[in-house]
């Protein structure tokens, strides 16, 4: 099957182009800290000429312990979302939870994205495939690559052929996550651009008492394979100040590297492609 162009903005999503890069903090913050991200991010991007949209989550719904920082909530996060697209000219995506946040997210941001452990929830599906925004699904850790076809066909059957589909590890085990990355052209064939989550698929769920563990320095490697097998856009979390980050702090990139590790990471793509 041919790959579907997915269209965020200016910003076009295939195997025709180079790939894109999803990044940001796990987090909304502050607008101070989202505004210096996005903008040192989309100033690091420029430099290769690839596609960015910015993702950053109102609310981190899926926590470990009550304990856990969960954002700066929906109401303090629009305006913020707003600035980021009208000042900085830079897509936004970030994730919902319940139905009734589609409509009213939908006017602020260019993807919606699903949750992974909401992956197969089909009223949420159906509510933000009618928005008309781009979706992006994040596969659960539970599920196959071959179950993916029952999401695209929720969307599409509701309208909505702008679709996403990120591969973000599976459960293996108790607390570990393995990427099976056999999933990536599997899920190609469904028409889709696919995405690889670099910085989840290095996750250890529940490894800490009250918080996610991980494994930050697996996320290059799991990213040149990735890339190898044919992703389209990398999704990576990045922070500025990774250990006092407020959330997934042990799996978020430093944005001092960030540059480094696109340039490493292109580099790899264009001898894999030139001798693959």
């Amino acid at each position: 099957m041919n790959s579907i162009k997915v269209n965020c903005g200016k910003i076009e999503i295939s195997n025709k182009n180079k790939i894109c890069i999803i990044a940001g903090p796990c987090q909304l913050e502050t607008e101070q800290h989202a505004m210096d991200m996005a903008g040192k991010i989309q100033e690091i991007t420029k430099k290769f000429n690839l596609g960015f949209v910015y993702k950053t989550s109102f609310d981190k719904a899926n926590r470990t312990s009550l304990k856990g920082k969960r954002g700066a909530g929906l109401d303090a996060s629009i305006p913020v979302f707003d600035k980021i697209r009208k000042e900085l000219k830079i897509p936004v995506l970030t994730d919902i939870h319940n139905i009734e946040q589609c409509s009213v997210v939908s006017k602020h941001v260019d993807v919606i994205q699903i949750p992974a452990f909401l992956c197969r929830q089909t009223d949420l599906l159906i509510a933000a495939a009618k928005t008309g925004k781009v979706v992006n699904v994040k596969k659960g850790q539970f599920l196959s690559p071959f179950k993916v076809e029952n999401i695209i066909n929720k969307l599409e059957e509701n309208g909505n052929n702008n679709i996403l589909i990120t591969e973000r590890g599976n459960t293996f085990g108790f607390d570990s996550l393995v990427t099976d990355l056999r999933s990536i052209p599997i899920m190609k064939k469904f028409g889709y651009p696919v995405v690889f989550d670099a910085t989840h698929s290095a996750q250890i769920p529940g490894n800490h008492k009250n918080n996610t563990g991980g494994n930050r320095e697996y996320i290059p490697s799991q990213t040149f394979a990735a890339v190898s097998a044919g992703a389209d856009g990398i999704f990576m979390e990045v922070h500025d100040n990774v250990d006092n980050a407020l959330s997934d702090a042990s799996t978020q990139w430093p944005i001092e590297k960030l540059e480094n590790t696109l340039q490493s990471i292109l580099a790899f793509r264009k001898t894999y492609l030139n001798h693959g």
